[in-house]
């Protein structure tokens, strides 16, 4: 019988085809997990030329994560790596120099380093938030012809010196720094090259103190104003390509079709773009203050290390670095070279980019919103005119693929409840990697979409195909109408349907109403490698995110986002499951029922951390100055079960005879002072409270006059006809870091910004300076209250700069008695656990005083 026939049964009919599906995902995996071969010499030996070199990147990063360490704004490391920084800047221009002076050629290198201070406001997670900092640094090298033409128009390379608060960031960003670094290395090396517009490196130090170093060169820099675009390099994760996840011109999206490996799409634009994802570069303060288009691109692969003390050198896959550098360097030559686009964009107006791109097998398509809705009208068109035949039937082929969508969806979930609410095994594909949470969900995404057909009436196979089809491309062409390009999705899915059952009309069948199995295979091979180069790096981002956003539910937000994108990655399983009646379809349910209940016994025995996917835990050792009391406050931000036992079990090891009763959750909100100096992600925490015995011996160094933690005002004057008061408040803190106060007030006027909110309201404003910077002010003019009363309460909290473990373990004996607990607690940790928790150990300092 010929492969053609209707009339094989289901299980004959998988044999044949499954071969053929299973090849989709495997070439999409082999393109997703690519690299480049790393490259140790700094010379091509074929052409020798220079070339990026992922040796000297990883040297780098491994000198700056490692021997200089954890690099948290305010810290004498954060001190170290500016000093470090400036000499491979001037080194870098001394070749410079060198090279034009052997050889004439016209190329300039310039040096700066930036100090300075400001103010701005950050809103973040729907809080309005302000942020003050004093005398930080960025170091700024500009390459260009030297001629003022040449500098008129620049392009910024930008990436972050600092780390993390728990993080030696070797990929959190030193490998970008390493990667920049490299690139000036190779331009320079490079003869006659040239550039025709000017490329400022921007080597900003306070991205993760909120994107103060940034904003700092963005508002002050010489060189800011002649800015056209911007590159920024970031990391959230150790392996894999850099994903381009925001464009903002189409100019840019066509300089990086040119890069030797692209991995990019609009899907990933969209998603961040949206909201979503609770995420931020330093490409906001550019895009804000700058008013310029933009690349934002970031390596993004095993997540389950960003800001954690394990991003290491050696967790970065090889090739890692070797890919992102070659694809830096070709962008900084196509947009740096005669007829680049950079000088068109000195009138670039900010507004949502209407263009559709995307990476499919090494090539790199892109067409604008205008070309996508002709394109995807046409297809809407010839399907509705290939399907004609099936129209008469359409509603039960409609009601097939709606309950086949609404199965797919309600079964994961449901799977996501009982593994969470009834089986107490929430969370429980964390440890296993983003493959294990598709494992867990997308069989059960298939057995809901295959048992919904069920219950919905008895319909031919090729009305549920053709239905399929017109679902698919009416989504596309009505998606785009909304000017959402992620509509390219569902044109990628509904253009091969289309094309496989215009095949299937023409030439497969002879019979009116078959459908060929080589439909099924020309129709879905796409799809499922499409749907898979677009489900894994989704996954690989949300999985860890969704296991670190706190007490939500996330075994439900990972299985929903597995159904959608495993549904769009399978379209054709309902058409194939009308193709051999009931009986087979109950028969295959069952198998697929039996299946799942299997798959959930066994990640039900799983535990949900590992040494490499590990449970964030916050720790402070908080002393009050106000009330002299210590306490440990500890947090976790996941839904993951065992969390209040390990907290009993700190509290019984570390709290003494302060802490007999069991601990209790605290609430969490803006009123929450301990945790001020996480705000506004502590509302992603699930807080407890310890109280601590203190040494009778311990005098505290953040009470002295002169040397303590200390508000007060000056220039203080109430005008009672006015009903205001005016004051300066002057924060001293010295040997602590990144500082908040936080009060309630009426505020008419400050030096923040000019637009306080008009009302009574809770405020929050954030440090973060450089090693010693002391001091900061905020001027306030306040309505006074109703009662006359003038006073205003102060929440105030900082960082001991000598006590966070274990950035600070060199120096240990001067973090006083938090340093002493975190020494032990860490060592009991990782016993407890089995290396499965990295927690980030703070000693605070914190009060209250009314001003």
């Amino acid at each position: 019988m010929s492969l053609l026939s209707p009339k094989w049964g289901l299980g004959r009919s998988l044999l044949a085809i499954a071969p053929f599906l299973f090849v989709a995902p495997l070439i999409a995996l082999k393109q997703h997990y690519s690299l480049p071969e790393p490259e140790t010499a700094l010379t091509n030996a074929r052409t020798n030329l220079p070339q990026i070199s992922e040796a000297r990147i990883l040297g780098y990063a491994k000198y700056l994560s490692e021997e200089i360490g954890y690099r948290t704004v305010g810290t004498y490391e954060h001190a170290v790596a500016d000093t470090w920084m400036v000499q491979q800047a001037e080194e870098a221009k001394r070749n410079c120099e060198r090279v034009v002076k052997e050889t004439g050629r016209k190329l300039q290198c310039e040096v700066w380093r930036q100090q300075g201070s400001g103010k701005q406001r950050f809103d973040m997670m729907g809080k309005r938030l302000y942020k003050s900092y004093q005398n930080l640094t960025n170091i700024v090298v500009r390459l260009s012809d030297g001629t003022d033409a040449g500098k008129e128009h620049a392009l910024l390379l930008n990436s972050h010196l600092d780390s993390t608060l728990p993080s030696p960031g070797a990929a959190d960003d030193a490998i970008s720094v390493g990667i920049m670094l490299d690139c000036i290395r190779v331009l320079v090396d490079t003869p006659e090259w040239s550039p025709a517009h000017a490329v400022i490196f921007l080597f900003n130090h306070a991205e993760e103190s909120l994107q103060d170093g940034s904003h700092l060169f963005s508002t002050q820099h010489p060189t800011a104003h002649t800015v056209r675009a911007v590159i920024n390099l970031e990391a959230a994760g150790t392996t894999g390509r850099e994903l381009l996840f925001q464009a903002t011109s189409e100019e840019m999206v066509e300089a990086y079709s040119n890069v030797p490996r692209p991995f990019g799409t609009i899907f990933a634009n969209d998603i961040f773009n949206s909201g979503v994802l609770l995420s931020d570069t330093d490409f906001r303060q550019f895009e804000e203050y700058l008013d310029v288009p933009g690349l934002d691109m970031a390596i993004v692969g095993n997540s389950y290390l960003y800001h954690m003390r394990k991003d290491l050198v050696e967790n970065i896959e090889a090739g890692v670095a070797q890919n992102m550098g070659e694809n830096t360097l070709a962008l900084i030559r196509h947009l740096t070279a005669p007829g680049s686009a950079i000088p068109k964009l000195a009138n670039f107006e900010r507004k949502r980019m209407r263009m559709v791109y995307f990476g499919l097998m090494s090539h790199f398509f892109m067409y604008r919103f205008s070309t996508a809705k002709v394109i995807y009208g046409a297809l809407l068109a010839g399907a509705l005119v290939l399907s004609r035949s099936a129209w008469h039937g359409q509603r039960r082929g409609v009601l097939a693929v709606f309950g086949g969508l609404l199965g797919s969806l309600l079964a994961p979930n449901i799977v996501a409840l009982i593994m969470h609410r009834v089986l107490g095994k929430g969370m429980s594909w964390f440890a296993g990697g983003h493959f294990a949470a598709i494992g867990l969900y997308s069989p059960a995404t298939l057995l809901g979409g295959l048992a919904s057909q069920l219950f919905v009436p008895t319909t031919d196979e090729k009305t549920v195909f053709a239905s399929i089809l017109l679902l698919q491309t009416a989504t596309a062409f009505g998606v785009q109408l909304l000017n959402v390009g992620s509509a390219a999705m569902f044109f990628i899915s509904g253009l091969p349907i289309f094309l496989a059952l215009l095949v299937n009309n023409m030439a497969l069948v002879t019979r009116k109403g078959e459908i060929s199995l080589w439909t099924y295979v020309l129709g879905q091979f796409l799809p499922l490698l499409t749907g898979t180069l677009i489900m894994v790096p989704t996954v690989e981002v949300f999985v860890p995110l969704t296991g670190r956003i706190g007490n939500v539910p996330a075994d439900n937000i990972v299985a929903t986002l597995i159904s959608v994108l495993s549904a769009q990655a399978v379209p054709l399983a309902i058409p194939f499951a009308h193709r051999f009646g009931k009986k087979s379809l109950r028969k295959l349910v069952v198998v697929l029922g039996t299946a799942t209940l299997l798959n959930m016994a066994i990640y039900a025995r799983k535990d949900v951390f590992d040494e490499m996917h590990q449970k964030r835990l916050f720790v402070l050792h908080l002393e009050n100055v106000t009330t002299h009391e210590h306490h440990l406050h500890i947090a976790s931000a996941d839904g993951a079960p065992g969390f209040h036992e390990l907290v009993k079990d700190i509290s019984t090891e570390f709290g003494g005879a302060l802490s007999i009763a069991e601990p209790a959750p605290l609430v969490m909100n803006d009123y929450n002072a301990d945790w001020d100096s996480l705000y506004p992600f502590s509302a992603f925490l699930s807080p407890y409270k310890i109280e601590l015995a203190r040494d009778p011996e311990y005098t505290s160094p953040w009470i002295a006059p002169d040397t303590g933690f200390s508000l007060s005002t000056v220039n203080d004057a109430t005008n009672l006809a006015a009903g205001t008061r005016s004051f300066t408040l002057q924060i001293n803190h010295p040997g602590l870091i990144w500082t908040v106060i936080a009060f309630d007030a009426h505020v008419l006027q400050w030096n923040l910004d000019d637009n306080p909110p008009a009302e009574y309201a809770r405020h929050h404003v954030k440090e973060g300076s450089f090693y010693k910077a002391d001091t900061w002010t905020l001027d306030l003019v306040v309505k006074l209250p109703e009662d006359g009363n003038p006073g205003i309460l102060f929440n105030f909290i900082g960082l001991q700069e000598k006590a966070m473990w274990p950035g600070k373990k060199a120096v240990k004996a001067q973090g006083g008695p938090a340093m002493q607990l975190f020494e032990n607690m860490d060592a009991w940790l990782d016993e407890k656990t089995g290396g499965t928790v990295d927690a980030l150990l703070l000693g605070c300092v914190a009060g209250a005083v009314v001003v």
